[in-house]
């Protein structure tokens, strides 16, 4: 202990002695540390601490399957999910749950709260118990219909009802319809996928929609299971499939080809984001072990000026493990300096990444905890042993009494170290290599996904979105209420073009159908699957979606006219293959509503809907007036196209839908540009963040490869004084100079190459329109690290080429 307290004394003395030396090593060391502590806070967060739910390794995700040409994840019916839970044995419990926008009126003006529809064993299962009051009882989540009862988040207890405790027994105003608060939740609870502050009954629904809860086809809930201690997943999904079997052939109309899939809770909310953050963490770990060669390089670089010093240590009796020892020491010291730095700059990072990551669900809370200290600390202490160890062991080795000699060689110039400082410089060039290379793939996809076109105009297009209660808007009078609205806002100074619809491209609902196609055989092969929209007159104008062939609709296309429908191109061409889709006639099917025949009177340009990733699928689209509408539409996404700025007319639209109905709420106000945006916020960070980490990458990677050439040219002096003196020209110390670091470079780049064909294809997942082996990214990136290495040996090159030959014979 007291030979470890002098190392240390001795370390900081040394350390102390080269304040110039030590500032840069620990500041480059805190970037290296402090950029992994801060991503390392957030997989911690996200993929390694358990969900804040009781039990959760045993909470499973249970999704329905469609075997349609893929296997594709389905929501679930309630009838399925009634029979999943009485046929089970695997499970302790299941609970359906499904997304919910209420519209909350009473005191104050109108707020739309984002809840969520479950079953009486949503929140038993969960482990969650009532802040005060209670949760749902089984009676009141029954069939025909539950009781209007109401839990609300802890978040909106103290904005909506200043945190008293007498709310539970009171009444809130949901949708028009009063409901009885029975409990609060806890703090920090916002339901499984987050942002939830209330939640009702599943079997509460407006009149209009109840039959959808007795409709085996209507599959629109998550459904969440906790499995039975000692029953395996695969001993559950044998379980599963054995009674989606059984139901396939017990209603083999609406199950045909339905399966069932399981996924553990934490893989299903955190799935999509494992990938991304794994692919940074690997990043910038790659960038601290190029942090580490530098710094190795630096203390090989040191070695001149402290080979004297360890010889006398040595001659006075100090062995080689213990100049190791006080050499690691050192290393230690500084790696630990650059932590403690480095987690103040992580504190700042970790809001950084907060504000860019998007994707993590509410309920994680990132934070620099005990473990990320640990972890801070740990990767701090083994820094500077990576660092530390080899350069000590080359310092201790050399030839002391040498070093002893007053004028003797210097024992830093031996080939085996200037080897060892080249082996670095090329793991360095490589690491940079590969970093570049997923970059540059990173990029080019991001370039890819910009370059779409999503089948509409985004510019100067504002779209917002309001929901109708079902027992004040019946399907005339959403149709009254939308022609009221675009009149009038059509009436505002700027607006071109007003329309109103069921759902716009990029959002996040959808409704999917069966069709019938006249003329056709009856069988299920014959019933494709399309994404049905509903849309007022001016819709396609609005959106800026061309019209390919045929009209679109007008204000005449009401429910007294003759049923129509537009149809994509992709639709067409699938349906009526080199046949003019024009009067052509197709049927939505559906079981609940008497769905006319409709003729084909229109051809649109198709429009990305789900994704700018995902073009025309399998799945085409199909548009019906909303004057025809046979079915209630409790939401209207309003899209306002605009002569000037879109965004300064908020504040209009939220004036015009108060004064038609002072209970209704206008949310979701955007322009179109910037969902478009939005889309791609995750591909963008991703791309950002990974060039961000490979700019620093070949930053150091040119920083190591300069200190080599330059150290290289400083220890041959007198050899470049002796070739010069025998009659070599500048030219040729310079092509000898730059020589020797493009062999480097060269090696380094074959090495990464190699690297890179192995490692990027776990970026294969995150990239569009471009291969993870893509020939011009690979051979563009290698051609930038090899002139940025050009660059860097260009100036140590030079100085060469202007020694003395008379100072340089003198040299040593």
């Amino acid at each position: 202990m007291e030979t470890l307290w002098q190392d240390l004394r001795y370390g900081f003395r040394m350390l102390a002695r080269n304040p110039g030396f030590t500032v840069v090593a620990v500041l480059t060391l805190a970037l290296g540390i402090g950029a992994n502590t801060a991503i390392f806070s957030v997989v911690n967060a996200v993929l390694l601490q358990p969900l804040p739910f009781r039990d959760p390794d045993r909470l499973i995700i249970v999704n329905e399957t469609a075997r349609r040409g893929t296997v594709q994840l389905r929501p679930v019916s309630y009838p399925d999910f009634l029979d999943w839970s009485e046929q089970s044995q695997t499970f302790e419990e299941l609970a359906a749950f499904s997304p919910n926008n209420y519209t909350l009126t009473g005191d104050g003006e109108a707020e739309r709260v984002v809840g969520e529809l479950v079953s009486a064993s949503y929140f038993p299962l969960l482990g969650i118990q009532a802040a005060y009051g209670r949760t749902f009882l089984s009676e009141e989540v029954r069939l025909p219909e539950g009781e209007l009862v109401a839990v609300i988040s802890h978040a909106l207890w103290q904005r909506r009802f200043n945190s008293d405790p007498q709310v539970v027994g009171g009444s809130i105003l949901l949708d028009g319809r009063s409901y009885t608060i029975v409990g609060t939740t806890p703090q920090g609870f916002d339901g499984i996928q987050g942002g939830a502050e209330l939640w009702t009954p599943i079997t509460v629904l407006p009149p209009s929609f109840t039959h959808f809860l007795r409709l085996r086809g209507a599959r629109w809930h998550a459904v969440v299971g906790q499995l039975k201690k000692g029953v395996s997943l695969d001993e559950a999904q044998a379980e599963m499939d054995t009674i989606a079997s059984r139901l396939e052939e017990q209603y083999s109309n609406t199950n045909a080809d339905r399966g069932v899939q399981l996924v553990t809770l934490a893989e299903s909310l955190v799935g999509d984001l494992q990938r991304p953050l794994l692919v940074l963490f690997s990043a910038i770990g790659f960038v601290l072990l190029i942090v580490c060669a530098n710094m190795a390089n630096l203390l090989l670089a040191r070695a001149t000026s402290r080979q004297k010093e360890l010889a006398i240590r040595a001659a006075l009796g100090a062995g080689r493990l213990r100049l190791i020892r006080q050499l690691l020491t050192e290393s230690v010291l500084l790696s630990v300096a650059g932590g403690v730095l480095g987690i103040l700059l992580a504190l700042w990072g970790v809001d950084l990444l907060l504000g860019l990551v998007e994707g993590i669900p509410a309920f994680v809370e990132v934070s620099i905890d005990l473990w990320v200290l640990g972890f801070a600390l740990l990767l701090s202490f083994v820094t500077g042993l990576v660092f530390g160890l080899a350069p000590a062991s080359q310092l201790s080795k050399g030839d002391m009494h040498e070093a002893l000699k007053e004028g003797g060689r210097n024992p830093g110039a031996g080939s085996g170290r200037r080897r060892f400082r080249s082996l670095l410089v090329v793991a360095e060039l490589a690491l940079a290599l590969v970093l570049l290379i997923g970059a540059g793939l990173m990029l080019r996809s991001f370039e890819h996904l910009l370059s779409v076109d999503p089948g509409f105009d985004p510019r100067h297009a504002l779209t917002a979105r309001v929901d109708l209660p079902d027992q004040n808007y019946s399907i005339a009078a959403t149709i009254t209420f939308a022609r009221q609205l675009l009149e009038r806002i059509e009436a505002v100074p700027g607006v071109r073009i007003a329309s109103a619809s069921s759902d716009l491209p990029l959002s996040i609902f959808w409704s999917a159908n069966f069709m019938e196609i006249e003329g056709r055989p009856e069988g299920r092969e014959n019933r494709p699957r399309v994404y049905r929209h509903y849309g007022t007159g001016k819709f396609f104008r609005a959106l800026g979606v061309p019209l390919v062939q045929g009209r679109t609709f007008t204000a005449r296309d009401t429910f007294d006219t003759l049923p129509v429908i537009v149809v994509s191109e992709s639709a067409a061409r699938r349906f009526w293959p080199g046949e003019d889709p024009i009067g052509k006639r197709l049927r939505i099917r559906r079981p609940d509503i008497d769905s006319p025949w409709r003729t084909v009177v229109g051809v649109v340009r198709d429009v990305r809907y789900r994704a700018l990733a995902r073009g025309p699928d399998n799945d085409p689209d199909i548009y019906l007036p909303l004057g025809q509408s046979r079915e209630p539409n409790p939401s209207l996404y309003i899209t306002v196209r605009t002569s000037g700025d879109p965004a300064a007319l908020a504040p209009s639209l939220r004036s015009i839908v108060r004064d038609l109905d002072l209970d209704l709420a206008l949310y979701g106000v955007s322009t179109l540009s910037q969902q478009v945006s939005d889309s791609t916020v995750q591909d963008r960070i991703t791309a950002f963040l990974l060039s961000a980490f490979a700019l620093a990458a070949l930053g150091l990677a040119a920083i190591g490869i300069y200190g080599v050439i330059s150290y290289s040219v400083s220890q041959r002096m007198h050899e470049i004084g002796i070739r010069m003196a025998l009659g070599a020209q500048p030219r040729d110390i310079f092509k000898l100079v730059v020589g020797q670091g493009m062999v480097l470079t060269l090696i380094g780049v074959g090495v990464g190459l190699v690297g890179a064909f192995a490692l990027t294809r776990f970026l294969e997942s995150l990239l569009f329109g471009v291969s993870a082996t893509d020939p011009a990214t690979f051979a563009g990136v290698s051609v930038l690290l090899a002139a940025v290495a050009l660059l860097a040996c260009y100036i140590p090159a030079r100085r060469a080429t202007k020694v003395d030959p008379l100072v340089a014979l003198c040299y040593e």
